[in-house]
């Protein structure tokens, strides 16, 4: 890795850890008697909706989309497209979409309006992070693990230029980059 880019943990696994725990309990609580199906939103999801899934204590099903946002011009990231949509038929699920993160509220907005229209039993979200004052779109969130400040966060599946998901933590950059200035 050449030269350090980002600062020190704000939120460390330990409590990741811990905080994914209780939402487990609290996931475990709520569907107990239902048919539940964990959605994960890659690439960023995959580190939290893997730990998740497994403070769950219910038999569940899992399945995985992706999704980009198009650059758009001016400060928004633009247009949400479905890259991988999920394999599984939605009508009459209990379906969960776990972020990794909550900013815009624009993708959030997009993917529940979307697995609406297919028609599940009920639709709830969960995310990681959830940064409020960065919302352009209210969304309702019924799991959220940690708010943050308006910062540039990496690590846990978060990225900057496609690197980071591997930290075992949360981390604002110390430094960013002219490009990821740029929309």
């Amino acid at each position: 890795m050449r030269g350090k880019i980002f600062g020190k943990p704000i939120i460390t696994k330990e409590e990741m850890r811990k905080r994914i725990k209780i939402l487990g309990q609290q996931i475990t609580e709520d569907y107990a008697d239902k048919d539940l199906l964990m959605v994960g939103v890659l690439k960023g999801a995959f580190a939290f909706f893997s730990d998740l899934t497994r403070a769950v204590r219910l038999p569940l099903h899992v399945d995985f989309l992706i999704v980009s946002r198009a650059k758009a011009k001016g400060r928004s990231p633009g247009r949400v497209k479905i890259i991988s949509d999920i394999a599984k038929d939605l009508s009459g699920q209990d379906v969960l979409l776990v972020e990794d993160i909550v900013d815009s509220g624009e993708t959030l907005t997009f993917l529940k309006k979307k697995m609406i229209e297919r028609k599940p039993r009920s639709i709830k979200c969960c995310t990681l992070l959830d940064k409020p004052k960065g919302r352009e779109v209210d969304v309702a969130i019924d799991y959220i693990g940690f708010s943050l400040p308006d910062q540039f966060v990496v690590g846990y599946g978060l990225d900057f230029e496609d690197k980071y998901r591997n930290l075992p933590y949360i981390a604002v950059l110390d430094k960013i980059s002219e490009r990821a200035k740029k929309p």
